[in-house]
């Protein structure tokens, strides 16, 4: 291995590579993985880097802009286009490379090739995004509210290292980071208001102030918006995500798949679904989601997945998924693979379930109006229920503790199974007290003994009132009922007979989500909160509801 190998940017600046590659030196096609996480940190990274060396590639691991071994200074994801172009073009010119470049990573990695390939390198010929967005301003926030994870994943994980380069106090590894983290109970510090109004933040992860202060309207944003851009796109793409993974990841897996098959008639776009949350050993088992056994049959071998794909589209050698069908996904609690041609598999049909009185969820809608209320006090938010958290007694104590908080529905329990693959939308009819409030719905899977399972990431279902119908803000008039769509809950899974839906309702999700001050200003500009209380209407009228996508013509 050569390590901290120089490569020029377009304007100057050097960024770091180590380079894997087989003692005799013969030309290779290479894959290239960048990440701003440490180009030698990663096992997942380094796993696969030692068995595509043992395949005949050559592997570039670098540093991004501005972290560890590379200069510059780092500004997330502003610079992955330009330098993603330019270092496939220069791997492509070595002597140790054929000309035939593919590029892999999960998460930020992820990202930083699809920016790279909207940048259309004429020598990338495969790229493996896993886990990533297709456009930044909805990972940024989840229709208009702002994702706080952001601001823990910069403390965490960017800001040590941008401290070791400028010499600031603080933490200076991951580790001590996390230490400190636990220690100080900064969970809570960093979901004060007004967001980001912390000195640490300014001084090591400056560019959060500018994701704060940009409105998700805001032209700054398009240079992270891939979906727009995929007609640019000429090489073939393995897209990986999991139902349980932050909602920005499956809902960007699928929007960029379906615009590659519009742009290049499906032939080279692979869309693989699976029952995971975040990251590669979420994939192959490493790490598992709790309240269900989804069987070993659930995990799959990353490594393989990638190597293989890369053998068809970068060394032209054939393979077993050159003859899988385009779009392979998992359907949880049917616990099997299926296979369609299409994503949502179709046909469909749609299944609705209305909200009524007495937190009934039914397919026929109630004939008078109604409503349910619940009170939300930015002073004292709902607390994010940990994914893994799906005993009764979990979910007992979860919604006791939250009484007068949310709304709770449910279906009857299934007579038969019901099985459903796709987008989930939703139209809620909603009121609150407040110029402002947040509403998030999550969707579970409930036992008879009451074990409750999410169906996707709880961040899916979220909205700001103020930007529900829209864009730009429009704040609540008193007495106002204001029509919410959602959509983009996607999800495959089989409720068996005795199974029910439930639909929970709330106006936060925290430390996740940030607090909406519920004033009509934003939560990076006041401190100030007021108690709001918010209801979803019912009725004739306001026939607030849930559409299922039944699946029907799946292969397995």
């Amino acid at each position: 291995m050569r390590r901290d190998l120089p490569v020029p940017m377009r304007d100057g600046v050097i960024l770091r590579a180590d380079l894997w590659t087989s003692p005799a030196g013969e030309p290779r096609p290479a894959l290239i993985c960048r990440t701003p996480y440490g180009k030698d940190s990663d096992a997942a990274e380094l796993r696969l880097a030692a068995k595509a060396v043992a395949r005949g590639y050559a592997v570039l691991l670098q540093d991004v802009r501005g972290r560890h071994a590379s200069d510059g200074a780092f500004e997330p994801h502003v610079h992955e286009g330009r330098d993603g172009h330019d270092t496939i073009e220069w791997a492509a010119a070595q002597p140790w490379c054929d000309g035939r470049v593919g590029t892999f990573g999960l998460s930020y990695p992820g990202c930083a090739q699809w920016l790279a390939a909207v940048e259309a390198p004429p020598h990338l010929l495969a790229l493996a995004p896993a886990m990533a967005y297709g456009r930044l301003r909805e990972a940024a926030r989840y229709r208009g509210i702002f994702d706080a994870d952001w601001l823990r994943w910069a403390w965490l994980y960017m800001a040590p290292d941008t401290r070791r380069h400028l010499d600031l106090p603080g933490p200076q590894s991951v580790g001590e980071a996390f230490e400190a983290w636990e220690r100080e109970g900064f969970e809570e510090t960093f979901a004060d208001l007004p967001l980001g109004d912390f000195d640490d933040l300014r001084t090591a992860a400056p560019y959060l102030s500018q994701w704060l202060a940009q409105p998700p309207s805001s032209p700054w944003w398009d240079f992270g918006d891939i979906v727009e851009r995929l007609d640019r796109v000429t090489a073939a793409v393995l897209h990986l995500d999991g139902w349980l993974n932050d909602a920005c990841g499956p809902r960007g897996a699928q929007a960029c798949h379906a615009a590659l098959c519009a742009a290049q008639g499906g032939s080279r776009s692979r869309l693989v679904l699976g029952p995971w949350s975040h990251g590669v050993p979420a994939v192959t088992g490493g790490w598992r989601e709790g309240g269900r056994d989804f069987g070993p049959g659930a995990f799959l071998d990353y490594d393989a997945l990638v190597l293989d794909f890369m053998d068809e589209h970068v060394r032209g050698i054939p393979g077993p998924q050159g003859r899988a069908a385009p779009v392979r996904f998992f359907v949880m609690g049917e616990n099997r693979w299926r296979e369609a041609e299409t994503w949502p598999p179709a046909p469909l049909r749609e299944h609705a379930l209305h909200f009524g009185p007495a937190g009934a969820l039914a397919q026929q809608p109630p004939q008078t109006p109604g409503a349910g209320a619940f009170d939300n006090d930015p002073a004292r938010p709902v607390q994010a229920l940990p994914s893994r958290a799906s005993s009764p007694a979990e979910q007992a104590a979860f919604l006791a503790a939250h009484a007068g908080r949310l709304l709770v529905f449910e279906t009857a329990p299934m007579e038969e199974t019901l099985t459903v693959a796709g987008e989930i939308r939703a139209e809620l009819f909603v009121s609150a007290d407040a110029p402002d409030a947040d509403l998030v719905l999550i969707l579970q899977d409930v036992a008879p003994d009451g074990t409750a399972c999410l169906l996707m990431d709880p961040r899916a279902g979220a909205v700001r009132l103020s930007v529900a119908e829209g864009p730009e803000p429009r704040l609540l008039a008193p007495g106002e009922t204001r029509r919410v769509e959602l959509c983009g809950l996607w999800t495959a899974n089989a409720f068996p007979a005795g199974h029910r839906v439930r639909a929970i309702l709330c106006a936060g999700w925290h430390p996740a989500l940030a607090r909406n001050p519920q004033t009509g200003m934003s939560e990076a500009q006041s401190a100030e909160t007021r108690p709001a209380r918010i209801a979803l209407h019912h009725g004739p009228d306001t026939a607030s509801r849930i559409m299922l996508p039944a699946a029907q013509g799946a292969r397995s």
